[in-house]
């Protein structure tokens, strides 16, 4: 029994036991339902799984299984920068693990009884639950927001390297804050719109919609929705980076009023959608440039961070460009996420900007299918690359060294810029491939972006099924993760002017 109840509290007390999980169910749906498409589909492994588990799939009912999905995996996601927060940000010991008891139910509430709705049976007491599960995720945000309230006595800052006010309040954690209240109220836009479903509102997938001139009220709080969430989960591992990297100084300064001011602006364009739509695009692209700015102060600061540190390791004052290009390389793992953040402007800002920029003269004169792919490859694309840096983040606090450290850095880094590299390519290849080439070339893009999917889930295997090994060890990891009092303290930037009650 002793057995079980330690790996019990390690699993789901402490925020590495928190992140394995969650890491582990949404690797879990991935491999299941990732045989439900693509080329394992074609192949009939699709057949097997379906056979096997017992899976409902009624061709009609296809949105709503995909939405389901999405939101699966999304809250599993969002369980995850949630840990992450409350293990880097000084908040109360007590509040912490209420925070986190909460999400966490709620999201396993919301993927398997949601999962089991959607491809099992219609089993409606399993949408009650899935509900159930999406409303314990949305009152932990309540907590959050709660717990992160940036105007307590006890939370103001006095060093100057840190943005704060005249007062000493922590810029960087309004930031938090604003990115917490604004995923509360754009979680009730999308749940507003989700109420109504089958009652005038109707199951759609957001691709479908886009060469459609009228859109109901509701297909536009949908749409907001789903590209708002995705925005400030990604806004919310940029601020963890942040954190992680113990970002300050010059750029910190510059940055966090940037991330405050984009957040806001962005929230606004986003839920006067509906009464403005004409404008609502305009106020969502100048509150991305705020966002996209303070990530470029932190890639800034965290290159310099990086160069600066190897040299001193190394005892090297002085060094050319060869030498700190090495120095920068050296650590994949730390690279890597502020890498991620510059190889997005190739894949997903820059494509969006330039197909917001041409869309009539380019983009609606393809076929509606090739649109689509665009759209969806570009979603997508951002939603990996945020799960490349949480990755990385996690491998980082979990302690990976040595050369494990290195391969699992480059092998995750090379291959899943081969993929989403390849993923851009084939979704644009209308620009600069005539059509006679067409199809040869999305062969070679698939192939590539098949081989570097397949190496990034690999090494995320690899490292998932030595984390359950150690698990039934004794004296594993696991023990030195468990017993440690605070073990997130190593990776947690206390700043000076904090009181000992706002570091519980």
């Amino acid at each position: 029994m002793k057995f079980f109840i330690e790996r019990f509290h390690f699993l789901f007390k402490s925020t590495k036991g928190l992140v394995l999980v969650a890491i582990a169910m949404i690797s879990l749906v991935t491999a299941i339902w990732g045989t439900l498409s693509g080329p394992l589909a074609e192949w009939g492994i699709k057949d097997v799984t379906v056979r096997l588990l017992g899976m409902k799939l009624n061709p009609v009912q296809r949105e709503g299984r995909i939405i389901m999905l999405y939101h699966a995996i999304a809250m599993a996601v969002m369980a995850i920068e949630v840990y992450f927060i409350t293990s880097i940000v000084q908040i109360k010991k007590h509040r912490q693990s209420i925070i986190n008891a909460t999400v966490t139910v709620g999201y396993l509430c919301a993927m398997i009884f949601g999962l089991g709705f959607a491809y099992f049976g219609y089993n409606w007491t399993f949408h009650g639950l899935f509900l159930f599960g999406l409303s314990l995720i949305f009152f932990s945000g309540i907590l959050l927001a709660e717990a992160l309230w940036p105007w307590r006595k006890e939370y103001r800052v006095s060093n100057l390297e840190y943005a704060h006010t005249k007062k000493g309040v922590d810029l960087e954690r309004i930031a938090f804050f604003a990115m917490t209240l604004s995923a509360l109220g754009s979680a009730m836009f999308g749940a507003v719109a989700g109420s109504y479903w089958g009652q005038g509102h109707q199951t759609f997938l957001a691709e479908n919609l886009i060469r459609i001139p009228y859109k109901t009220p509701f297909e536009l709080a949908v749409i907001g929705h789903l590209h708002i969430m995705l925005t400030l989960i990604a806004v919310a591992i940029t601020l963890v980076v942040g954190r992680w990297f113990d970002f300050k100084g010059v750029f910190h300064k510059i940055a966090m009023p940037l991330m405050i001011i984009g957040i806001i602006i962005i929230t606004i364009g986003v839920w006067i959608i509906v009464p403005y739509r004409p404008i609502a695009h305009t106020i969502i692209y100048v509150g991305s440039v705020f966002i996209m700015l303070a990530a470029l102060m932190l890639v800034i600061y965290g290159w310099k961070k990086l160069i600066h540190d190897r040299l001193t390791e190394q005892g090297i004052t002085k060094a050319g460009f060869w030498r700190s290009f090495k120095a920068l390389l050296h650590d994949p793992i730390k690279f890597g996420p502020l890498w991620q953040m510059v190889f997005m402007n190739f894949t997903v800002s820059g494509v969006g900007i330039f197909m917001a920029a041409k869309l009539d003269e380019i983009f609606r004169v393809w076929p509606l299918r090739e649109e689509r792919i665009v759209l969806t490859g570009h979603w997508h694309v951002l939603a990996g690359i945020i799960a490349t840096i949480i990755m990385m983040y996690y491998a980082d606090i979990v302690g990976l060294k040595g050369k494990i450290r290195k391969w699992f850095g480059w092998i995750l880094i090379i291959g899943s810029d081969i993929a989403f590299a390849s993923a851009t390519l084939f979704s644009l290849k209308r620009l600069f491939v005539k059509q006679y080439f067409q199809e040869p070339f999305t062969k070679w893009s698939m192939l590539f972006l098949e081989i570097g999917l397949a190496s990034v889930l690999i090494i995320l295997a690899m490292l998932l099924l030595w984390r359950l090994f150690d698990l039934f060890k004794k004296e594993g990891v696991w023990k030195k993760e468990l017993i440690s009092p605070k073990l997130e303290a190593s990776k947690t930037t206390v700043l000076p002017g904090v009181s000992e009650e706002g570091k519980q």
